[in-house]
């Protein structure tokens, strides 16, 4: 199904198949730099995994730029806003209007994943599935190596450049020695139950819940098929919520009117996902470069994820055209500085908005009423809801970059 022949020399070896790594081949082989990717997992693996949803323009016009927009712009759903529920009210934020126009577009990351594999598969791109044992090496050097495994026998591919797209449990963020990066992490005390089912999404819009019960998301995929979330104790396993269950709590954290236009079905998928604040810097090791979940996590609240990926790999694609067709290192030295500025203001919004939308087991009443007050705050200020519609549609490519890189 896939190209895997292994070569033996490229000049980019990207390690990862999610879409981080899938994006950047694309837009590597549109400016003629020649990439292979290796991913330990198989492609039908990949394609498994149930992600978030919602791109930013930014995003957008990524996928466009990397030919492979046409399906997201036909079955995607643009939002021009989304809800807010707090003690039993829906409070609308305007995106559209607080932001000038912009909007985001409801559209899944396995759809984008699809997109990508089929599209390299259509010309024939480079891709080892389920290579076993893949280490990286010599990336302080002109010549990096990665090596794996496959149907028994050892490859080793020779390169100029390794981008470790490979996610939070990666290999190449681990290869790094340890007195050279730093890493932050916060791990929050609860996690995300979520449930896919084939279902008339309960309103058109996604709602973010903040009830006494803890919080809930009401999200989607289309026009027929969604996707619910309830904050759950780390201590809760999926087995332990039966579909009925899972319905019936959220009924009970919805407004009434929600409530009752809930539609109910058996889950396509059930699962428990941790939420966790995580930064590596830096992001750049000799000829290693760390782009999205290698290199930062955030919580899924602010929607910020697949979107921090896209933002790296096109910085990371500019780097390497400027590289080759310009002969110049200045994108490659400074991948590492002009990412995080981003990361870390993502890493920021996605903190507080976490924090303003669940319910903490030690905040005690004083932490409750404070966090009561803010969203009432948030509700009354034109100032405070343009911020945050500001944020959730993406802050623009370059903001305060100048000033960062002088």
């Amino acid at each position: 199904m896939y190209n895997s022949t292994a070569p033996k020399r490229t000049q980019v070896a990207i390690v990862g198949a999610g879409p981080a790594g899938l994006l950047l081949g694309q837009l590597l082989h549109r400016a003629g730099i020649d990439a292979v990717i290796v991913e330990r997992q198989s492609a039908d693996y990949v394609l498994g995994r149930i992600r978030a949803g919602v791109l930013e323009q930014v995003t957008m016009d990524l996928l466009d730029e990397a030919g492979v927009g046409r399906r997201m712009h036909q079955e995607g759903l643009l939002h021009a806003g989304f809800d807010m529920l707090f003690k039993g009210q829906r409070h609308r934020i305007d995106l559209n209007h607080l932001t000038g126009g912009q909007q985001v577009m409801v559209y899944g990351q396995t759809e984008v994943t699809r997109d990508l594999m089929d599209a390299r598969q259509a010309i024939g791109l480079t891709t080892i599935y389920e290579a076993q044992d893949v280490s990286i090496d010599d990336f302080d050097s002109q010549l990096p190596c990665v090596r794996w495994r496959k149907d028994g026998q050892m490859h080793e591919l020779r390169c100029d450049f390794i981008a470790g797209c490979d996610g939070f449990h990666g290999i190449c963020r681990a290869s790094v020695p340890a007195g050279a990066i730093t890493e932050y992490e916060k791990v929050y005390p609860f996690g995300w139950l979520g449930l896919l089912a084939d279902t008339r999404p309960v309103h058109h819009e996604l709602i973010y819940v903040n009830s006494a019960r803890g919080f809930a998301l009401c999200s989607q995929r289309s026009q027929t098929r969604s996707r619910y979330y309830l904050q759950v104790p780390l201590s809760d396993r999926v087995e332990q919520w039966s579909d009925t269950a899972f319905w019936d709590e959220l009924r009970l954290r919805l407004d009434p009117q929600a409530a009752e236009h809930l539609d109910t079905g058996p889950s396509l998928e059930k699962s428990i996902a941790p939420l966790r604040s995580f930064v590596a810097e830096p992001m750049r090791f000799g000829r290693l470069l760390l782009a999205g979940d290698a290199a930062h996590i955030v919580p899924p609240t602010g929607a910020k994820g697949l979107n921090l990926a896209a933002t790296d790999v096109k910085y990371l694609a500019q780097a390497f055209c400027q590289f080759y067709q310009e002969h110049s290192t200045a994108g490659v030295d400074h991948y590492s500085d002009r990412c995080l500025r981003r990361v870390w203001r993502a890493e920021r919004f996605s903190w507080w908005f976490t924090s303003l939308m669940h319910r903490f087991p030690d905040s005690g009443e004083m932490g409750q009423k404070l966090q009561e007050a803010e969203l009432d705050y948030l509700f009354h200020s034109q100032a405070a809801l343009q911020s945050v519609a500001e944020n959730y549609v993406g802050l623009p490519l370059g903001f305060g970059e100048s000033a960062a890189l002088g």
